[in-house]
């Protein structure tokens, strides 16, 4: 995706993430289910392997991520791309938690900065401090 497109979905993520509550509340009845995911860590394949077990979101299909989407993995962006995207689509049906790796100082250490400032070099530290921004 050009940046401008990646800034676009980083503000319409921030405006709805400032909306919620700070704890959610995720239940469900018997006929319903919820799947529970953490710590993708930049791997997008197991986030295709997780959505390709279980379906994608969908207002029948809700979904948790409990943090730690980036760093390790090299698809970090990727990942966070397709989140924010299901979650703006389907709000009430996915719920995204923030984890320890999705903090300034721990993205310095285990690779997301370097990774996002060797995706674009022109925009990347304006992504950075934006995503900064919505984690």
């Amino acid at each position: 995706l050009h940046a401008r497109y990646v800034l676009n979905l980083l503000h319409e993520t921030r405006k709805h993430l400032k909306q919620l509550p700070n704890i959610s509340h995720v239940s469900t009845c018997y006929s319903e289910e919820v799947t529970v995911c953490g710590d993708l860590h930049g791997q997008l394949d197991d986030l295709f392997l997780i959505f390709y077990k279980n379906g994608l979101p969908s207002p029948s299909k809700s979904y948790v991520f409990n943090g730690d989407f980036v760093d390790r993995g090299k698809q970090s962006l990727e990942i966070l791309v397709i989140l924010f995207t299901f979650l703006l689509i389907y709000p009430k049906e996915v719920h995204l938690n923030r984890g320890n790796h999705e903090d300034h100082m721990v993205n310095l250490r285990y690779g997301f900065c370097a990774g996002l400032s060797t995706m674009s070099r022109v925009h990347g530290k304006k992504i950075l401090r934006m995503f900064q921004n919505v984690f």
